[in-house]
């Protein structure tokens, strides 16, 4: 059987979904498309779950998600974590916050309800267990009430984040959006137009769905291998063989900084100054630019030049085709 193999996704997440006229029901899924996902919870696009397909619960919001899983699988898991805590093996017995309190008639654990306090809360545990503290995730808040029901989580609990763990908000002008925003926001993904959220994308319109944030650094990448540019090792100093073995580049803009796998991730380790150990590290500092370089950005980059021959096809040929549209439009004039 043949393994396949893809690149680190774009972009894929875990969201929480609750129901603009009934805030307490809610709901846990994940995409790698966000907008069109809620399009489908929304009744707008064909698909969404049966869970949200009730009209009187009708539009829904993305209140919040988490970003930056390595795969979908990555992602599932985490969903699963999240919507079944009293149950997933990724959390330790001793740090349990949710436990089932009744069975099913098949003598499984019965799964206690949802509210926003005990998602908020099992989500601030995920982040932190072995399980997933070293992926390069995100926290993303798209409404200031539940923005301020994670801080007050944050503030009562002793068991602090990291501290190179994103936590970002995105409202719409400073509020929640309204039932008919939530409708319109539905509505524009499958082609009506919103003016308004096309001139200023807030929230999950504004996030990225392809590669093109990272496009400059994917071409970067691509030039110092096709030349054979690697030079040697940033750390070890020793001269790297081109087209043997895996080697990430450094992800600042001015910085061809090359180097082995191993020897990139012990430097970083190493330089963190907390005595981690492992093979993972999460952030540290080139040692050519010295500028900060971020492990899952750099994975990212490196998955795309040695599994992502089509994605890559697609990101550098974007520019190419604009300009011969734009070139074959002024000679029709």
């Amino acid at each position: 059987m043949t393994i396949q193999t893809k690149p680190i996704p774009a972009l894929y997440t875990v969201y929480i979904l609750r129901s603009t006229v009934r805030h307490a029901s809610l709901y846990i899924g994940s995409t790698p498309h966000p907008p069109r996902r809620l399009s489908q919870h929304n009744g707008v696009s064909k698909g969404g779950a049966v869970r949200t397909s009730r009209g009187s619960l009708r539009p829904w919001e993305m209140v919040g998600l988490v970003s930056g899983f390595p795969s979908m699988v990555a992602a599932l898991k985490f969903e699963w974590a999240l919507t079944n805590p009293h149950l997933s093996m990724h959390i330790p017995s001793s740090s349990r916050l949710t436990v089932s309190r009744g069975t099913k008639r098949n003598g499984q654990p019965r799964r206690p309800a949802h509210s926003m306090g005990s998602i908020l809360s099992n989500l601030h545990l995920l982040v932190r267990v072995p399980s997933f503290e070293r992926w390069p995730l995100k926290l993303h808040f798209f409404v200031p009430d539940v923005l301020a029901a994670w801080k007050r989580w944050c503030a009562t609990t002793k068991d602090a984040l990291r501290p190179s763990l994103p936590v970002v908000k995105d409202f719409a002008n400073d509020g929640p959006p309204s039932r008919a925003t939530a409708s319109t926001s539905a509505a524009a993904e499958a082609g009506q137009e919103d003016a308004e959220q096309a001139r200023a994308p807030w929230g999950i319109y504004a996030l990225p769905l392809d590669y093109e944030p990272i496009k400059e650094y994917v071409e970067k990448g691509q030039a110092i291998f096709e030349f054979e540019r690697e030079g040697n090792c940033v750390v070890c100093r020793e001269t790297i063989d081109s087209g043997r073995g895996l080697h990430a580049v450094c992800s600042n803009k001015d910085c061809e900084g090359v180097g082995h796998l191993a020897c990139w991730s012990r430097n970083l380790l190493s330089a963190s100054g907390s005595g981690e150990t492992g093979i993972l590290p999460i952030h540290g500092e080139c040692p050519k630019c010295h500028g900060e370089v971020r492990w899952g950005d750099m994975m990212k980059e490196l998955t795309l030049r040695v599994r992502g021959g089509k994605e890559v096809e697609k990101l550098l040929k974007t520019k190419r085709r604009r300009v011969t549209k734009a070139k074959a439009k002024a000679v029709d004039t």
